[in-house]
């Protein structure tokens, strides 16, 4: 199977793709910001941004991809999401000789480096490189000025109900650390795992993010325990979960948002 930053085949000059599918809302970003974005011709569910976006066929999403629309759709390179489409889909697609990449960062860094490589796949290499040092000059400004400030204790609420938040293997864990903050729940036997609020009452948590989605925000009534520091304090956090799940440019806004609350806490 494909492994990050990895394709199948490395199109020479005259093979830059011209008519790309590309299977994940960051993959669809990240061409937008190389300015590639008007080569493609699909994509899936909630490949919302830029707003143009909107207007690209959606061919599926999480609960799968529509094959036959991609034989008729004829793409030139399909870029696939090996942690979030159907293993079935991407080994279909690839027995049907289409060509892939995989896209799929795992840390801030990979952002850049994926940037780089879709340029180099549409013949967007300049505007690529451009886009990436910048983003990877944002970065290790933001690391810069936060590694020496203390640490604080984070609890991220990625869901209310169940109640879910993240572990060291996680995509949020790489902003946490960013920020120098210390993820209470880092050592979790999943990335994602499911936990009770008595589990949060024993971290001594000094802050509480969340995403604003509505549901997440009114699924728990923190100040029903102001025992926990964060919720004493005031110090409970809501974010455009957008910033901080997707693997784009734009993390360095949610890196930022994050960093922001964390100094509210220190502060």
């Amino acid at each position: 199977m494909l492994g990050a930053a990895e394709s199948t085949h490395l199109p020479k000059p005259q093979q830059l793709a011209k008519r790309v599918i590309a299977l994940s809302p960051h993959a669809v970003e990240m061409l937008f910001a190389i300015g590639a974005g008007d080569t493609i011709v699909a994509t899936t569910d909630h490949a919302d941004y830029p707003a143009t976006a909107k207007n690209i066929p959606s061919i599926g999403g999480y609960y799968g991809i529509q094959v036959e629309r991609v034989i008729e759709l004829n793409p030139d390179l399909i870029v696939v999401w090996q942690s979030g489409n159907k293993m079935e889909d991407i080994k279909q697609l690839q027995d049907l000789g289409f060509k892939l990449v995989n896209s799929d960062p795992k840390t801030l860094a990979d952002i850049a480096t994926n940037l780089e490589q879709l340029g180099q796949l549409t013949g967007h290499s300049i505007k690529a490189k451009q886009v990436a040092d910048d983003y990877r000059q944002q970065l290790a400004e933001i690391k810069s000025n936060n590694q020496n400030k203390p640490a604080v204790k984070v609890f991220y609420q990625l869901w209310s109900t169940p109640l879910m938040t993240v572990a060291k293997d996680s995509w949020i864990q790489n902003l946490i650390e960013v920020c120098h903050g210390e993820n209470v729940f880092y050592d979790a036997a999943s990335e994602y795992p499911q936990i009770s609020i008595e589990n949060v009452l024993l971290t001594g948590a000094e802050v509480i993010l969340q995403s604003q989605d509505e549901g997440n925000v009114l699924g728990i009534n923190w100040a029903d325990w102001p025992e926990i520091p964060a919720v004493k304090n005031q110090h409970i956090y809501q974010f455009d979960a957008d910033l901080l799940h997707r693997a784009t440019p734009r993390a360095i806004l949610g890196v930022n948002a994050v960093c922001e609350a964390l100094d509210k806490v220190r502060g």
